[in-house]
């Protein structure tokens, strides 16, 4: 449940992120909403995730996949690049959170 819990909390502060990027600076009513309910709704899941949980390896856990999405979410909808090392980047942030979660097994 945990990891679940992490993963939608840290795709929902990504999609707040992709919001904030479409929202211009708050200028655009409805993606200014949208960055809020997501991020709320990502604090709401972290904060369920985090009942019997360490708060250290939570934060980094939920940052780590956050990292993961909002890097997707960059190449898939707004056309940023990716190259060898970005993904090798990628490729570090998950054996992190695995050297995190083994540890705290």
């Amino acid at each position: 449940m945990f990891t679940t819990l992490t993963c939608l909390a840290a795709l929902s502060f990504s999609i707040g992120g992709y919001f904030m990027k479409l929202s211009a600076g708050m200028t655009h009513l409805r993606p200014t909403i949208l960055v809020f309910a997501f991020f709320a709704l990502g604090a709401a899941l972290q904060t369920v995730a985090m009942q019997g949980q360490q708060m250290a390896i939570t934060y980094i856990v939920v940052l780590g996949f956050e990292a993961i999405t909002a890097f997707s979410l960059g190449v898939l909808f707004l056309r940023e690049g990716s190259s060898v090392t970005k993904l090798a980047g990628v490729g570090l942030v998950l054996a992190g959170i695995v050297v995190l979660r083994t540890a705290n097994a």
